[in-house]
């Protein structure tokens, strides 16, 4: 009997623990909903639809079948005539260039790689350098945020600085690759954002119309790539996905914060 009784136990245990799993996974389903795709419209001639980040301004790519991928080339001359048709259709809009709106400074320039030299400047720092152990001041650009960056050198700067730029540089490399975009028809980002033109990353977080939620920088490059460039969406923590968010917000360095504009 008493065998009897562990059994039914045991039994209802496992009732409970394979219901609130289910019940679990329905909750996590509810609380993270799928990211929207295109709804792109259907093939006249057999060829794949290929259509902006508007989510509207689309076009049949004839010949290209659903696998193949374009060359560079072809890739560039769809990119151009979707973009063309873009602005036939908004004749009043302006496709903006990021550099012809941000500070006309070194800073608003696209981030070239880091050199040997320089990465060797960062590693080796001469006797000149400033250093806490010899007393010396800090430079003043250090006196912000509180004591966490109170008393940087020189040389912390050069690594910080150095650091940052080779990040950039990196999401600059991802920007312009279809592959490490993990493309399948050969489109790339600077394809439709040349130097990641119309982006506008100051405006993030907004209501975006295409993932129909407020969204992040992050979110709307996913879904890019999950549409346009017809890719699989990264990882939130991806590393590629942040260097490609640090790229376009550095090509709008000096742009004042306005989030939620449109």
């Amino acid at each position: 009997m008493r065998r009897r009784i562990i059994a039914y136990a045991i039994l209802a245990g496992a009732v409970v623990v394979i219901a609130a799993a289910a019940y679990s996974r329905e909750t996590r389903a509810q609380e993270s909903p799928a990211v929207l795709t295109h709804q792109v419209p259907a093939s006249k001639d057999g060829g794949v639809v290929v259509m902006l980040c508007d989510g509207k301004t689309s076009m049949e790519v004839k010949g290209l079948k659903a696998g193949q991928s374009m060359t560079h080339e072809q890739a560039l001359q769809v990119t151009r005539e979707l973009m063309a048709k873009w602005q036939r259709e908004h004749p009043d809009q302006k496709w903006q260039m990021a550099e012809q709106i941000a500070q006309k400074d070194e800073s608003s320039q696209p981030v070239p790689a880091p050199s040997a030299a320089a990465g060797a400047d960062v590693a080796k720092p001469s006797g000149t350098v400033p250093s806490p152990q010899t007393g010396a001041k800090p430079p003043t650009l250090g006196m912000q945020q509180g004591d966490t960056y109170a008393s940087f050198t020189d040389r912390d700067y050069k690594i910080w600085k150095n650091e940052t730029e080779k990040f950039v540089a990196e999401g600059k490399r991802i920007f312009h690759d279809t592959k490490e975009l993990g493309g399948t028809i050969g489109v790339s980002c600077d394809m439709c954002h040349p130097d990641a033109s119309n982006t506008h990353p100051e405006t993030y977080p907004k209501y975006q119309v295409q993932l129909q939620k407020v969204a992040l920088l992050r979110d709307m490059i996913v879904w890019c790539i999950e549409n346009p460039v017809k890719g699989k969406a990264f990882n939130p923590n991806d590393p590629k996905l942040r260097a490609l968010e640090a790229y376009i917000y550095a090509q709008r360095k000096g742009i004042a914060l306005d989030y939620g504009k449109h």
